[in-house]
């Protein structure tokens, strides 16, 4: 990693764009800690997707968990049809489910 000042980054820009380009991350300082780093795309690419699957895959773990704690409801397919109806309203079922979460919760 280069640390360089935004002033170096300036007059040489190519040069520091070649070397986040071929992997060399630079750290460019300005006023008031308010630095950047400059990636390649590739590398920027890598990066969001590790942080879009981390988010996923806490998601996991949260329903995970909820699963095991038994905060989760089943349907049937048939239910789950009846539930794309415009007019469908919830059935006992869900209602009694969205009760005791209620009651989980306060």
């Amino acid at each position: 990693m280069i640390a360089t000042k935004q002033i170096d980054v300036r007059a040489n820009i190519k040069k520091y764009f070649d070397m986040a380009f071929n992997g060399e991350p630079v750290i460019v300082s300005r006023k008031e800690n308010k630095n950047v780093v400059i990636i390649s795309e590739a590398e920027y690419n890598e990066l969001a997707k590790a942080k879009r699957n981390a988010e996923y895959l806490a998601k996991l773990d949260k329903s995970y968990k909820q699963f095991e704690e038994g905060k989760t409801i089943s349907f049937s397919m048939e239910e789950l049809r009846e539930m794309e109806s415009d007019d469908w309203k919830p059935t006992q079922k869900v209602l009694d489910w969205m009760k005791r979460m209620e009651q989980e919760n306060e």
